[in-house]
This record gives C-alpha cells, sequence and structure tokens, in this order.
C-alpha cells in the first residue's frame, strides 16, 4: 500500500489561476448543430434539505451550495426511489428503478457493470468521462475514462482508494479534501479539453458517524437546537414506525456515533470506532483527543440519563453532522471556483444532490430509509449553461432516476426506452409541461438489516401519501401531507378516506405495472 500527501488538508483557497478555454463541443444531430455541454455532478451521503440553508434557515449556513442555487435553480420537491445509498446510486446512473437495475439493497446486492449507464451513453456520444470518490455499488466502475474509489463507505481520515489498474492506495488527509483534489486534477489535468466531459464526484460526507475535519471541530459548540416537535413520537398508529432501530435516545452509540471513548466503557461498535480514528497520524489523532478529552470528562461526570440524556444526544449529532457538512460546502466551493476561473461555468450544468435524505430527530431519528418525507426528499440544486432560461424554484415533482436522461438529452443523446426516468431539460428551460408526472413510486427493500425498517413499497403525489409495509408484515398507512405534513397521523382506514384509498391504489398498481414491480399490489385481492 502506498501512502500519498495531500496538497490540500484543510485549507480551501485558490486554484491555478491561468484561463482555459471552456469546454464545450458540438455535434450534428438531425442535420443541426447539437451542443454537448459539460456535466460536474456533485452528490453527497445523507445530506438533507433541513441541513441546507437555500431550503431552512433553521440550523445550518451553507454558503457555497446556496451558491449553485442562487445562481440557478433549486427543486422543492425532489425525491430519491429507494432510500438507501447503493440503490439509490443504481437508479441514478441507470435512470431506472431498483427493481429494473436489480439493486435493491446494501446488503445482497452486486451492480451489474454491463448494464447500460449513461456514463456509457455519454462516452460514445464523445464525452470524457469520470467518477471519483464514493461508488458504493460493490462491482468496480465502467463506462468511465478515469475513475478512483474509495472502498465501500470509505475513511474519513487517511483513506484508502482503488485505483483504475486496481491498485490500492493510503493518501493522508481528510476524505472530502482529498475526494475534491482529484476531481480538480482530473478537470485541469487528466482529460481531453477538446472534447466535452461529464464528472461524477461523490463525496463520502456526510454519512454517518460524521468525523470532522480537525480544523473544524471546535465549530458550532456554542449553539443549542431545539428539538423537533415530534422527537418524543410515539408512534401510534405506525406499527413499522414504532419496530425501527434508529433512534438517537435508545439506538445511537455513545461511543461509535459520539465519540464518548473511555478505556472502561464498552459499546456495540466501540471497536469499529477505534478502527476509524485508528486511521489518524499523531497530529490528527493529538488535535481529536484535545477536542474530545474534556467533552468525555464532562459527560461521564454529570452522567445524564432519560430525556435529558436524549437531548443531549441530539445536540452533539446536530454538531458533528454541521461540522462534517462544513467542509462539504468549504470544498463545493473550491470546484464553483475552479469552474468560474477557467470560464466554464457558462458551457456547463453543475448539479448538486444527495443519495438521499436524512433524519435530523424528527420522530426521534438519525438514518433514512422509510418513505416518510425528511429520507424520501432530498435537495437538488443546478446551476445552469447561459443557454437556459429556468430560474428559482421548480416545484414540480422529480426523482433521481430523472437524472440519467436529463444529462443524456443535454448531450444531445437519444434517451433509450427502457429508461424510466424523465428528462428535466423541459423544466431547465423555463417550461411547466402540463403531462408532467401527479404522482411517484417508492420502494424500499433491505429488510431483515440494519436498522430493522421494515420492506415497503408506495406512492406519492402532490397531496397524499400511500405506504404499504409488506414481507412479515401486512400494513396500510395514509397521510394527508397538506392536513399533516410531519406524518404523525396515519389515516389509513379512517371514515371519509375510502374514495382517497381507491384512487391511490388504483394509482400505485398502474405505477407497479409501469415499472414492471414483480413486488405488486393487485387492487383486485386487496393484497400482495
Amino acid at each position: 500500500m502506498r501512502m500519498f500527501q495531500s496538497g490540500l488538508f484543510c485549507s480551501l483557497t485558490g486554484v491555478v489561476a491561468a484561463s482555459t478555454l471552456a469546454s464545450c463541443a458540438s455535434q450534428k444531430k438531425n442535420g443541426e448543430e447539437q451542443k454537448q455541454y459539460n456535466i460536474v455532478y456533485i452528490m453527497t451521503d445523507d445530506h438533507t434539505q433541513q441541513m441546507m440553508s437555500c431550503y431552512d434557515q433553521r440550523y445550518v449556513e451553507t454558503p457555497n451550495l446556496d451558491r449553485i442555487a442562487a445562481d440557478g435553480v433549486r427543486f422543492t420537491n425532489s425525491f430519491v426511489a429507494n432510500s438507501l445509498s447503493g440503490p439509490s446510486r443504481a437508479c441514478m446512473i441507470t435512470g431506472k428503478h431498483s427493481c429494473a437495475n436489480k439493486f435493491y439493497d446494501n446488503t445482497t446486492c452486486v451492480f451489474d457493470a454491463s448494464q447500460q449507464t449513461f456514463p456509457k451513453l455519454l462516452q460514445q456520444a464523445g464525452y470524457e468521462t469520470a467518477v471519483v470518490g464514493k461508488w458504493h455499488l460493490e462491482s468496480l466502475p465502467t463506462g468511465f475514462n478515469y475513475w478512483e474509489i474509495v472502498p465501500g463507505q470509505g475513511d474519513y481520515y487517511n483513506p484508502d482508494f482503488i485505483t483504475q489498474n486496481n491498485d490500492t492506495i493510503q493518501k493522508h488527509g481528510y476524505v472530502t479534501n482529498l475526494i475534491t483534489d482529484d476531481a480538480i486534477d482530473w478537470m485541469e489535468n487528466g482529460r481531453d479539453k477538446d472534447k466535452p466531459f461529464c464528472i461524477l464526484i461523490h463525496h463520502k460526507a456526510i454519512h454517518r458517524n460524521w468525523l470532522a475535519d480537525t480544523c473544524n471541530l471546535a465549530l458550532y459548540e456554542d449553539k443549542t437546537f431545539p428539538l423537533p416537535d415530534n422527537f418524543f413520537d410515539d408512534y401510534e398508529g405506525r406499527s413499522a414506525a414504532a419496530a425501527q432501530e434508529m433512534s438517537i435516545a435508545k439506538d445511537m452509540d455513545m461511543i461509535y456515533d459520539l465519540k464518548m471513548l473511555r478505556p472502561d466503557k464498552q459499546s456495540r461498535l466501540k471497536s469499529l470506532y477505534e478502527k476509524y480514528i485508528g486511521r489518524m497520524d499523531e497530529a490528527q489523532r493529538a488535535a481529536w483527543d484535545k477536542f474530545y478529552g474534556p467533552i468525555i470528562d464532562d459527560f461521564y461526570k454529570k452522567n445524564p440519563q432519560g430525556k435529558e440524556l436524549a437531548n443531549w444526544k441530539f445536540q452533539r449529532y446536530m454538531r458533528d453532522y454541521m461540522k462534517t457538512l462544513k467542509s462539504l460546502d468549504d470544498n463545493v466551493g473550491r470546484v464553483l471556483d475552479y469552474l468560474k476561473e477557467k470560464n466554464l461555468l457558462d458551457n456547463t450544468l453543475v448539479v448538486y444532490t444527495s443519495d438521499q435524505g436524512f433524519y435530523m430527530g424528527e420522530h426521534g431519528w438519525f438514518d433514512k430509509r422509510f418513505m416518510y418525507e425528511e429520507s424520501m426528499r432530498t435537495p437538488l440544486v443546478m446551476h445552469l449553461p447561459k443557454d437556459f432560461k429556468a430560474k428559482g424554484e421548480i416545484s414540480e415533482m422529480v426523482q433521481n432516476i430523472d437524472y440519467a436522461p436529463t444529462f443524456l438529452q443535454l448531450a444531445g443523446v437519444e434517451v433509450p426506452e427502457d429508461i424510466q426516468g424523465e428528462s428535466l431539460l423541459p423544466l431547465l428551460k423555463g417550461e411547466h409541461p402540463q403531462d408532467w408526472r401527479k404522482a411517484l413510486y417508492y420502494h424500499f427493500y433491505e429488510y431483515p438489516a440494519e436498522h430493522s425498517v421494515k420492506r415497503h413499497y408506495g406512492v406519492r403525489t402532490e397531496q397524499y401519501k400511500l405506504i404499504h409495509f409488506y414481507n412479515d408484515i401486512d400494513v396500510w398507512e395514509l397521510y394527508d401531507l397538506k392536513a399533516d405534513p410531519t406524518e404523525m397521523h396515519n389515516i389509513y382506514g379512517q371514515p371519509g378516506t375510502e374514495d382517497v384509498t381507491q384512487e391511490l391504489k388504483a394509482e400505485l398498481a398502474e405505477l407497479q405495472e409501469l415499472y414492471n414491480d414483480p413486488v405488486r399490489f393487485s387492487p383486485d385481492r386487496d393484497k400482495e
């Protein structure tokens, strides 16, 4: 294993100042010139709308992410098809639901690398393609001129990277900085600048267990966050929600998640935490222990219990999450600055999103998986090439299966008929198609597994959400999202809901048939 020294540890200033001509090729399509814009797709892990200030100003400031929205568009109804890291990435890269791309969950699946993906189709159209950072699809990337990925979830400190020649190298530094270094280096030195390019910058951040860069450890310690109104949810009428194991109060690990490591204390995930921080060099570990040492001593001295302990855990969780997010936001700023200095912005679509949403104490939870709003929703902002007219908010319902056809159409590539998503290009041109989708389909498969979230599928419309939990359970849930936006009251089976339930079940059956999901609901039998 080789160790490489990062040129950036926590510095976030400047990029090479020399200007180059913007990459923007053209091709002939039906006898007309078709521009092929560059695509910079930045995706994080477990970033949620609540923790991005252009969506929600209660908790955190994300000035660089907000730059994208301020200069372009912000999707206010952006969703995923399966709120889990690997499956979400498979949906994104294929433009298909999990039932079509066959990557259902993180525990049993390996992505079929031979199948059609949008980077392969872009390559065929003359694009230079690259992916750096988190891949998390078990098989190695295909369809890329260049790739360098972290194994599995990756590590925050001094992480390993798998290179194209199947060599595993270790780099010195913090993972968010290193991934950005690699991305900028490829854009500057690694690509053919006579061709348009598409780069996927996939960050490990802001995934559990939220290990911040040492230069950010002291941030936000003066902040106290209000508990969400439903933090102490009792899950009445929601048996699947009651069965989960992702409670901040009960399931968040004191050592692994909250860093309260002491030799005489044990936890289920202690050894894994020790492995992660064991990757630190002497200086990094010294800074880590200097910060956390007094917090650890104070915690065990005060020994909070009950609701006081739950609130303490929530505060530490929020601060650690925000510190990890801070580095991500700064590094997005580095990419934007590079594109601006190289005169690339006018000809480049810049996309920022996450592989799914995340719970920041809503329902008392962390993690994702459920079809409920906080995890099904995801941030989505875009800087548009100068030829596009949209600006501000886009309210149409979009899903991560839509990214692939959007990028293909942007490149002038015919979208294959088997792609299930819809191109967002009309929306980016400022149009509001009357026939835009009115309902979204969702399906989560990973059970039994970590966090014990039951398998379920469902349909979401502008006002309603219908969910069916199945497998070892047979439970329906119905929510009126206008009357009950926090999804606290399951109204399935209540008098007066018969018509809307029947309509939603019909819509659900239609979507399952459209997407050819083999696990489907039959309205005739009203059961699996």
